[in-house]
Order: C-alpha cells, then structure tokens, then sequence
C-alpha cells in the first residue's frame, strides 16, 4: 500500500454530524473529498446518541402524557410499557438517518471509504492509511480532518468499567431488553439526567450520583436548584457532593460504595449508567508518530481547527467540550471555509453554543452564567419569568418553568440566557439569534412575539430585566 490510490482535496476522518457536515460544505466549495468511517455513516450521534435518544425520550413523554391523561379529560385504563416497540422506534429512527446520510454523500460526490484509518507522515498534509475495510488503501490529500468524536469515560481502578450487562454507557441504555428495578446513574450532566428522566418515567427506581456539589453543574445555578425540585418532584433520588469509592458487580448487582456529605452510603442496583464524561478518541490513529499535541485525551487546535502539524485539522467532540454535534457542525464548515481563504474574522466562539437538556423538564442554556457574568466585572441586569404567568404553559398543562436573562447594564448585551421547561430546547433559539447578531435589550425589548406561545416567556425575561415585565 506505498503507493497512493487516490488523491484529494480533502479526506475527514470521522462520519459524525461534524464530520459528515464538513465534507458537505467542502464539496459545495468545489473540492474532491472522501469520508472514512468505521462504523455506521452518522458517527455516534445518529446512530447511538443525539438522535435515537430523543426517540426515547419522546416516547417516555407520551407514556407521561398517557399517565395523566384524566389531567387532559380522558380516561385510559392500565398503560403498560412496551419497551421492545420502544427500542425498536428509536433503532429505526436511527437507521433512517443514516440512511439519509448515505444519500446525502452520493448527492455531493462524496467518495465513502469503510475501514479503520491512521495517519502516517506526508506532505501537504499527512498520508491516510484506510484498513479494514472496502476502502482499504493509501490516501493523500492536501488537507485531512479529523472529526473521530469521544466515548464515554471510565474509571477501572474503582470498577466503573462498562461491562455491557450490568454497568452500561450510553450505547447499551439505549437498547435495554427490560427495565431495570433499581437503575444508578453516576454522572449528573445532560447524558446522565436524560436516562434518569426516561427510566424514572418508565417506572424505575432511579438514583443519581454527582461528585460536583449541584446537579447540572454546567448550567445556571438557579436552573440546577430548579431541576433538582422538578425531578426530585418525579421521585428520583439525588446525592451531590459525592464520591463513588468503588463499584462491585456479582450475580447481576452492582453495589457502590459512596462517600456523601452525609456520610458513607452503600447503594444496590440492577443496572448502572456511567455518565462520567467522556474521553476524546485519539489512540491508534498515528497522532504520536506525527507529534500532533493531545492534551487530556483531546486534540489542540488554534481555534481555526488547525493542529500543530501541516495540512492536518481538527474539530468535534476529539477536540474538547462543548462535546456538542451542533458546535461539531459549526466547527466543520468554519474550518473548511478557512481552507478555502474564506476564515471568518474571528475565532470560534463557544460561548454562542447553546446547550440543551432533553429531560421532562426540559433545559437550555446559551452565554454565561449568572455566576460567570459577575466575575467578569460588569454590572448586570438579570431578569425572571415563570411558567406560571404563560397562558400558552398553563393551557398545556406545562406550567413549571423559568426563563431567565441576563444583560450588561451598561451596553445592553445580552450576555446569557437560561431556560428550564416545556419547549425551551426548541425556544433557546432565538437568544442565540440575538448574541450571535450583537442585539442590545433595545431591539429585545420592540421584537413582537406571537400570542400565545411559550416564546412570549423569552419577551416577558427581557422585559424583567428592564423592570418592565407585563405579566407579573
């Protein structure tokens, strides 16, 4: 295999939602690009994590919906759980859109190479070496990407370890043949929240452990102490501040030895979820031969996508938090766009990410914390409106919430935006629209919004802030 077999503008490595993105945009911009993968075109997110996840979750809000329809003025006897038509809906949801990014290859003449690749020295760019495969084979390139995603993190030497029967990651939570009696979720970020929110609605006994000191501990602090009252609310059991010290399986039980706040804690479970974080996937791809600079399991670039090695880029998940698809997408056509002389004027900026939870209820975040917004310096003007006062959340039966805004007194920038409840994934939107085009609270504050929506909440937010709200 010395000799290449092809040559192109541009090789990604890595099928995800970034990876796949990046080859789209590189072909509209007139270069010859391949993809490799090795697994299933879609990367993680299609096949085992953004998207089949949502599946579940849509169906567990049904069965939430069913469980309080005499809430709605109906009457239905007995709803059981199919979990195996549950699993199935969200496997063929799955297999659609990977499918559907099959499509979109052959559409843009994306040459598909399956196989496993690592990276060997060469000029302009490193060669790529494909094995394993129907695209096995030497590759050069002038340009190669690498959008190879993270896997969940795992701690042997204490036992959290994914087993595949009793201690589970994501992959196997979403194809459970029952549903577990008592489940332990081990990480309290938007992975572990989620499959605590879909099994406790399924009818689980769910327990989650935080070594942080609140629960989403990226969020807001007002929208942490919120979700832990909602799902606390739900019956799932929380401990903060705690350290799992060891973690033992026999026949089938998992039992943790916890060191909380209040003190030791032995917990028994059917299943465990570890939602620990997650570690970037860069061994085994030649990085170590080339000199590319990993630190923490994650690839460093300059905030263009560009590695410390010529011709080779990076983006996604591999690259560090947010571990999100949309930053990873984002990330793919800033970068390709760069290559072609068209690099924006400023680096990227996470800070315009939103975040979304997709648990009942629902979190969303874009900008900084009211805690980080203060550190900054700047006076702040922070507003508030509950669900309570939303004709639209009560009319829904939805009328749990908070929506929360923060500006710079002085410029009126809106620096964050947080949201708890029904629909915010969908509302976070349009916060994000607002950083990302600079509007101050003037242009906020004269925008209509339609009646009734929830999204009058996001109006009433800003308005708080000023000291104008119309509903409260």
């Amino acid at each position: 295999m010395a000799e290449a077999k092809a040559s192109y503008d541009l090789i990604v490595i890595g099928s995800g939602p970034g990876g796949y993105v990046a080859a789209i945009r590189a072909s509209q911009l007139g270069m010859k690009t391949a993809i490799v993968e090795r697994a299933e075109l879609g990367g993680i997110c299609l096949n085992w994590g953004c998207i089949p996840t949502k599946a579940l979750l849509r169906s567990s809000e049904v069965f939430h919906l069913i469980t309080h329809a005499k809430d709605y003025g109906f009457s239905v006897e007995n709803p059981k759980v199919m979990l195996d038509a549950i699993v199935k809906r969200s496997r063929g949801v799955a297999g659609q859109l990977s499918g559907g990014v099959s499509f979109l290859m052959k559409k843009h003449k994306i040459d598909v190479l399956i196989g496993t690749a690592r990276l060997e020295k060469g000029s302009p760019a490193p060669k790529v070496i494909v094995e394993k495969g129907k695209g096995e084979g030497t590759y050069t390139a002038k340009n190669v990407m690498l959008a190879t995603g993270a896997r969940a993190r795992e701690i042997p030497d204490i036992g959290l370890k994914v087993d595949g029967k009793t201690v589970w990651a994501y992959r196997e939570a979403m194809v459970p043949t029952e549903l577990p009696k008592n489940l332990l979720v081990i990480g309290s970020g938007a992975i572990g929240i989620e499959f605590a929110s879909f099994y406790r609605t399924l009818g689980s006994e769910v327990t989650v452990v935080e070594a942080l000191d609140r629960i989403l501990p990226v969020e807001d602090a007002e929208i942490s102490a919120f979700m832990l009252k909602q799902l606390g609310k739900q019956g799932i059991k929380f401990l903060t501040s705690a350290q799992v010290k060891s973690l033992k399986v026999e026949k089938g039980v998992a039992t943790a030895e916890v060191q909380a706040k209040e003190g030791a804690q032995t917990l028994k479970a059917d299943k465990v979820i570890l939602a620990i974080g997650i570690v970037g996937n860069v061994e085994n791809i030649g990085l170590e031969a080339l000199g590319v600079k990993v630190e923490k399991t994650h690839i460093v670039t300059d905030g263009f996508g560009k590695t410390n090695v010529p011709g080779l880029y990076a983006i996604g998940d591999v690259c560090g938090p947010p571990w999100l698809a949309h930053k990873a997408m984002h990330e793919g056509v800033i970068v390709v766009e760069g290559m072609q002389g068209k690099t924006p004027p400023h680096k990227f900026d996470p800070w315009n990410v939103p975040g979304c939870t997709y648990s009942h209820p629902q979190v969303a975040s874009v900008g900084l914390t009211e805690e980080a917004a203060k550190k900054t310096g700047k006076k702040l003007k922070v507003g508030k409106f509950p669900f309570i006062g939303n004709g639209k959340a009560i009319a829904l039966g939805e009328a749990e919430g908070i929506v929360k805004t923060i500006f710079d007194a002085e410029t009126g920038e809106l620096l964050g935006a947080h949201m708890a409840g029904e629909g915010v994934t969908e509302l976070i939107q349009g916060y994000c629209i607002a950083r990302q085009g600079e509007l101050t609270e003037a242009e906020l504050l004269e925008t209509v919004f339609p009646h009734p929506t929830l999204s009058e909440m996001m109006h009433e937010s800003v308005l708080a802030a000023y000291g104008r709200p119309l509903h409260i």
